[in-house]
This record gives structure tokens, C-alpha cells and sequence, in this order.
């Protein structure tokens, strides 16, 4: 039996745009209240710091599976986060300076309110950097704002993939052919609209047969589904037409996930969704996994009480 009457509150973005058949947010505040939990919800700008206590500007919420009628919200308070025994930092990057401004004050809370996940540790571990820790388990791949270092990676490579290093969703996603003429253009618009690397890495043709999501709690494999790309499409993103379809994980899969498993533990990361290209593990999302509903819907599980089970079990 897990434990009654905790509070929670969800830093995330507004509850009105979220997709409640996909949303891995909603899945765990269902979950939340079927537990008895109090919940609450404020955006990430409702965060304040004043005189050593940290704050938001809260709505008191209950959440329900019904389309437009999704969650209520009662009067806006002020609730002081060291008040709270569980905080969910699941708003969507981009992983800017604001971003990073809220793992520094949710860390001021953590561990006495377990924040999910360690706001250190995902401050730590944006999900294209973090997975560099782990070479022998990634594609050949280049972090650069230099120009000639990129083309000299395409002509050792031919095909390449060159995105932002933080984006989400595979907004900025760009597939290069050997003959492409539109690199130079392309690192200039990267390079005028940003003062950050680009990452490129080999092209990884095994991609059309899909990018394959597994979830991760507390370190162990909980499940997974393989993203289609759609026809004329590399990226497999379901926010730009991927499809999602049952899977099972293959041995590369099984050791990669092994090779993560202390280094996630460790880190406190307690949900976290990695992406796997043919025997390539391309990210580690720390900052607002997702893939929950999908999951479940394939798989008949529930991962949002596996989730719960592994947080009610460190409080």
C-alpha cells in the first residue's frame, strides 16, 4: 500500500494545451490523485526565491480523462515548496537559461522535497550531452560551431544529421545527403540564431525502420515502443507525424540499458526515456520524458504506478 495524502506539485506547462490521450504529465497526476495525493500546478515563471524560501503561485488541481473538461483548478496560493513532499519538473525544454535558473532553485528544496528528477542532475545531463559519457554506445558523432570541422565530418561520413543540441521534439532536425549544398547556409542559419554548438552525427539509415523509446524507472527497463518515421520523414518525433508501434528490446538494447542502469540510479534520475537508433543510443531525456501512455496502451501495463511505487518508496 502506498502512502496516503502526499503533495504534489507539477511545474509544467499549461494545463489546457496538453494532449490527454499522450501526455505523460496527466498520466501521473491521474495516478497522483487515485493515490490520495494532493496535487497542485503552476508554470515555471510562478517560481520565486525570496529570503531563503523558495515559492510558487499555485493552482490547488484535480484532473480527470475527459476531453476539454481535463482538469480544474481552485483559487491561486502561494505555496512554499519545502511544504510540499513531491515537486515534478516537467516542463518542455528548450534547455535555456531559464531552465537552468529552476534546477538551481528547485535544488535549494531537494532532497527534503523530492524533486523528480534530481533538478542537479538534470541541470547536469541535457540528453544529447549526457549520452557522450557513454562512446562505445553512440554513433560516430561531432559537437562544433566549426565549419570546416563539419564538412570534414561529411566527407568522412557521406550522410549526416546535423540538429541543435537543445531542441526537443526534432524541432531543427536536418538530414544531409554527401551532395548537399545547402550545409554552408544551413551552419549560418544555426550559427547567426545561436551561440551553441550544433551536434552532426553518421546518419543511421536503420532510423526508417524506426527510433525506439524505452522508459527507464529508477534505473530498470519498465517498457518500450518503436517511432516510425513517416514516408519522406527521418525524424520520429510523434509531434511530426511518427507513428508509434509495439516492440520488444533487442540484446544491444538490453546491454545498453545495463551500462545506464548505475549511472542513472546514481544520478536520482528516477524516469527517463532513452532513444535507440538500429544498435545506437542517440539521447538520454532527463528534463520531461515521455511515452507513458503509449506504453501502456501496447504493453497493458502502467507505468505511471510503477513511477509512483519508486518515488512513494524513497519518501
Amino acid at each position: 500500500m502506498g502512502k496516503q495524502g502526499l503533495k504534489v506539485a507539477f511545474q509544467m506547462d499549461p494545463m489546457h494545451g496538453i494532449n490527454i490521450s499522450g501526455d505523460s504529465s496527466f498520466v501521473l497526476a491521474l495516478e497522483a490523485q487515485a493515490r490520495g495525493h494532493k496535487l497542485w500546478h503552476y508554470l515555471p515563471e510562478d517560481l520565486s526565491y525570496n529570503e531563503g524560501k523558495v515559492s510558487a503561485m499555485a493552482h490547488p488541481m484535480t484532473v480527470q480523462r475527459e476531453i476539454g473538461i481535463h482538469y480544474s483548478f481552485g483559487t491561486p496560493e502561494r505555496i512554499d515548496l519545502d511544504d510540499m513532499d513531491v515537486v515534478w519538473m516537467r516542463q518542455d525544454p528548450p534547455f535555456d537559461m531559464a531552465y537552468i535558473t529552476a534546477t538551481h532553485l528547485l535544488e535549494l528544496v531537494h532532497p527534503n522535497t523530492l524533486v523528480v528528477n534530481d533538478p542537479a542532475e538534470v541541470r547536469n545531463a541535457p540528453e544529447k550531452l549526457f549520452v557522450t559519457k557513454f562512446r562505445d554506445l553512440m554513433p560516430p558523432t561531432l559537437i562544433t560551431r566549426r565549419a570546416d570541422d563539419v564538412k570534414a565530418f561529411r566527407a568522412k561520413y557521406g550522410e549526416i544529421i546535423v540538429k541543435p543540441l537543445y531542441g526537443n521534439g526534432g524541432a531543427g532536425v536536418f538530414h544531409l545527403r554527401e551532395d548537399d549544398s545547402n550545409l554552408a547556409s544551413l551552419l549560418e542559419l544555426f550559427f547567426g540564431s545561436s551561440r551553441e554548438p550544433v551536434m552532426v552525427q553518421k546518419f543511421l539509415p536503420e532510423v526508417r525502420e524506426g527510433d525506439k523509446r524505452i522508459i527507464l524507472i529508477d534505473g530498470e527497463v519498465a517498457g518500450a515502443i518503436n517511432r516510425v518515421p513517416a514516408k519522406g520523414e527521418v525524424r520520429s518525433n510523434m509531434v511530426v507525424g511518427g507513428k508509434a508501434v509495439a516492440s520488444t528490446l533487442t540484446a544491444r538494447e538490453e546491454e545498453i540499458c545495463a551500462k545506464l542502469k548505475p549511472e542513472l540510479k546514481k544520478r536520482g534520475l528516477i524516469f527517463v526515456g532513452i532513444d535507440v537508433i538500429g544498435d545506437w543510443l542517440t539521447e538520454i531525456n532527463v528534463t520531461s520524458p515521455t511515452g507513458l501512455q503509449a506504453v501502456n496502451r501496447f504493453d497493458g501495463v502502467k507505468l505511471e504506478a510503477d513511477i509512483w511505487d519508486a518515488i512513494e518508496a524513497k519518501i
